[in-house]
């Protein structure tokens, strides 16, 4: 990645898909192909298979955007309905506000018979509907998700703010919409603080005039403060009521605090209702400045650009940007659009994109990609995509359709929630008539199953593991890694074993000449340059790269005066020198060439040469093994996973590699259909296996493996069938994906053992008299505010 920045990951240019094609041709072939060098194993490529053709054993879910994960996706699914001419939309749920009413508006939703499949993501207020027609069904959804929380409003996503990371100085062509950021936290919220004052203004002052006997008074002010602070949770629970939702946490809280006020505990049911009021208002805030951070994190979409016209610029909406429109970028400016440099010399910090730390070099006709930040020179881009083709937005759409997919944690809880809330309320009865039939102290017993009643709302569970996975999501996304679900995300973690392919993943992908050695009185470059002379006239990479190291060197290459090539040998040149001979073993044998001075290192390519029948030496070209490929397997090696290699090279340049880079296991020699049967008897010996490959016909291993990830340098045909895309395609973003996957599997389990346990804690002390209602909504907004802080960390570990 010299002069250019890497390619977007989902290239549509049908050219580009023929080059690569033809490339990845050269790259693993055989005897048979007639260039004359010794070469691995391969065959042609290959198209992806379907699911069914994997061979893994595994079911499938039908909801996978691009390729598949081998987890229980079929569970998340609703039973199964027509799936024909289906549509998908995309709509938003606005003041969507608690995480377990998203849940039962999604139940309630995929029980429409018009509906195949229903997902509501409450990390991005999103609700995902396939149906024949799902634009007609928005007055059903309106109604579904109204009656659950009142003040939900669903809308067609027609166009989309872009929140844009803080700009850099001099930077005009983007500028942030965050609603937080513009007015504040007290400004968005000024009503909910005004009730909060003046509510807790009242509650002091009937504490203080109760301390002086008067009652009255302070009951008066007592009274003032609870409708203050809980008219609007009372009104909203009477609502629900009448929609038959009962269980929901403003009724929980409206039978406590009226419960309280019942036997005459005033204080009490005002304080809870005020740290309720408190709880929720900063759960609120904590949740919404989480998702702020994490859409930052990903979303890099320019509102406005600059357009040229002749001398002049203005400004521009982006999605008004059309192909072939020249637009300005000054130093500091992020790279807006997709495009191609037409004027202008800079360096471009990939990083946002890519993760790569190394700035890139651009001029005049390199392709630049949006989302890149323009470091130094002033640049004039022609757009070659509009806004919604560009990389900004693929990488958004990329994140989002990953945060539908729902990880089998997440799943779990949400059915565990439908069954927590009724148990803990049937257990607040209990507790409030049981033991008071044998002891007559109802106020005692009726006040600690109020204090259940509170924390009987399981919010903190069900909001705290798909925010802890949406962090992981964003987290890779910052480092050029993109996970298309949650379900990989969580696979990840209990990889067992990782297997890679060679070429394009723990190489480079390009020949290099690495050694010349000579036999006898011929010295370096006089062979080099006999040898490159009589590659000239080839046209494959391996010659290539014997042309150009000669070049490189400044020697002057001499054209042969005829040419005979022997199909999987060599060739013969005539040159002015002599008769020159250049391939493999084979030839030298046909022409009865003496190798007794001939000692290979087992890595690489062979070349061997004779002039006028006598051996003059060799080359060796191989392959250049990428510099963090040995660190990278290092790292992956130290959190407990194997690691193999799936080629179709020779076995003694397989083996060269794997010792270089400390690879545990190598299995070489193999076809592509053959790839897939070795993997799935690596995953009988070890368990779980993730799969790391570029090329076309590395689809159908990609697709077989329990976790499949491609490198974004790699084949359309590789990424589109895998989970995981390592945009930079640097080995270096293997274990940080590890890393990041368990990140965000240990987190989840953290916030939901962790509000378990203190929901039974004041449970116990509540049983224990304890406990009292103060701690028990500590229990449900407080650990859900923790929890929510706890999650968004993941976006900045390192």
């Amino acid at each position: 990645m010299e002069n250019a920045v890497r390619k977007p990951i989902y290239p549509n240019d049908l050219e580009k898909r023929q080059e690569q094609a033809h490339t990845h041709a050269y790259q693993e072939h055989d005897d048979s192909c007639g260039c004359g060098h010794e070469h691995s194993h391969g065959s042609e490529p290959e198209h992806a298979h379907t699911h069914q053709e994997c061979g893994c054993g595994h079911e499938h879910g039908p909801e996978q955007s691009h390729g598949h994960s081998h987890t229980e996706t079929a569970a998340a699914m609703p039973q199964e309905k027509n799936q024909k001419n289906c549509i998908k939309r995309v709509f938003l749920l606005e003041n969507l506000g608690c995480a377990n009413c998203a849940a039962k508006m999604e139940t309630r939703i995929n029980a429409l018979p018009e509906v195949n499949l229903a997902t509501i993501t409450f990390a991005t207020k999103q609700l995902r509907v396939e149906a024949r027609d799902p634009d007609s069904l928005i007055p059903k959804l309106q109604e579904i998700c109204s009656s659950i929380e009142s003040e939900v409003v669903v809308t067609a996503r027609v166009g989309r703010r872009a929140p844009v990371p803080e700009q850099q100085p001099g930077t005009a062509t983007v500028k942030s919409t965050s609603p937080s950021k513009k007015i504040g936290i007290f400004a968005a919220n000024r009503r909910k603080f005004l009730e909060l004052f003046s509510g807790a203004a009242c509650f002091a002052a009937g504490l203080i005039l109760s301390q002086f006997g008067l009652d009255v008074p302070s009951l008066a002010l007592l009274i003032a403060a609870y409708l203050i602070l809980g008219l609007e949770v009372l009104i909203t629970a009477g609502k629900n009521i009448l929609k038959g939702q009962v269980f929901d946490e403003n009724f929980l809280m409206s039978i406590a605090t009226v419960g309280a006020f019942c036997i005459r505990e005033y204080p009490e049911a005002v304080g809870v209702m005020l740290f309720y009021r408190v709880g929720e208002l900063f759960e609120d805030i904590a949740v919404e400045r989480s998702r702020t951070q994490i859409m930052d994190a990903v979303d890099m979409r320019p509102e406005v650009v600059t357009k040229v016209h002749g001398s002049h610029t203005h400004i521009i909406p982006a999605e008004e940007a059309a192909v072939g429109d020249v637009i300005q970028i000054r130093p500091g400016d992020r790279i807006p659009l997709d495009g191609t440099i037409l004027e202008g010399e800079s360096r471009l910090d990939t990083s946002p994109v890519t993760g790569e730390p190394v700035p890139v070099s651009v001029g005049p006709g390199s392709e630049v990609i949006s989302g890149c930040v323009n470091t130094s020179g002033l640049l004039k881009v022609r757009v070659e995509k509009i806004l919604e083709e560009s990389m900004v937005t693929k990488i958004l759409d990329s994140v989002e359709n990953a945060a539908a997919s729902k990880p089998r944690i997440e799943r779990f809880i949400t059915r565990f929630a439908r069954i927590y809330t009724p148990f803990v309320v049937a257990l607040a009865a209990a507790t409030a008539i049981l033991p008071s039939l044998f002891t007559g102290d109802w106020n005692y017993w009726i006040k600690t199953a109020l204090t259940f009643l509170v924390i009987s709302c399981p919010c903190a569970l069900v909001l705290s593991v798909p925010l802890a996975f949406f962090s992981g999501l964003g987290a890779g996304s910052k480092r050029g890694i993109l996970f298309k679900g949650g379900i990989s995300l969580e696979a990840m973690r209990n990889i067992k074993v990782l297997v890679m392919d060679k070429t394009g993943t723990i190489t480079k992908g390009n020949f290099v000449l690495q050694e010349v050695r000579p036999s006898g009185d011929m010295d370096i470059n006089t062979l080099l340059r006999l040898c490159a002379s009589c590659e000239s006239a080839s046209t494959h990479p391996i010659a290539h790269s014997i042309v150009t190291a000669a070049q490189n060197k400044g020697l002057p290459l001499t054209a042969p005066d005829s040419v005979e090539e022997f199909a999987g040998k060599g060739i013969l040149a005539r040159l002015p020198e002599g008769e020159m001979l250049c391939g493999n073993r084979k030839l030298m044998e046909q022409f009865h060439i003496s190798m007794d001075q001939a000692h290979g290192n087992g890595y690489g390519t062979e070349i061997f040469a004779a002039l006028n029948g006598t051996y003059t030496g060799h080359l060796v070209i191989s392959d250049t093994i990428k510099e963090e490929a040995a660190s990278a397997i290092r790292q992956i090696k130290s959190k407990g996973i194997t690691t193999a290699m799936l080629t179709g090279d020779a076995a003694d340049s397989a083996s060269a590699v794997a010792k270089a880079t400390g690879i545990d296991e190598v299995h070489a020699r193999l076809l592509p259909q053959e790839k897939l049967s070795e993997l799935q008897k690596i995953r009988e010996k070890h368990g779980e296996v993730m799969f790391v490959g570029d090329g076309i016909n590395d689809a159908p291993v990609l697709a077989g493996a329990d976790v499949g990830a491609a490198m974004g340098s790699g084949a359309d045909a590789a990424i589109e069938a895998a989970d995981v895309v390592f945009m930079t395609s640097s080995m270096s973003a293997i274990p940080q994906a590890f890393s990041i996957s368990r990140a965000a599997s240990r987190v989840a389990r953290e916030n939901v053992i962790f509000a378990l346990i203190i929901k039974a804690l004041v449970m116990i002390l509540g049983l224990l008299g304890f406990a009292n209602m103060w701690m028990a909504v500590f229990a449900d907004t407080g650990v859900a505010m923790l929890c929510v802080l706890n999650s968004i960390r993941i976006l900045y570990k390192h």
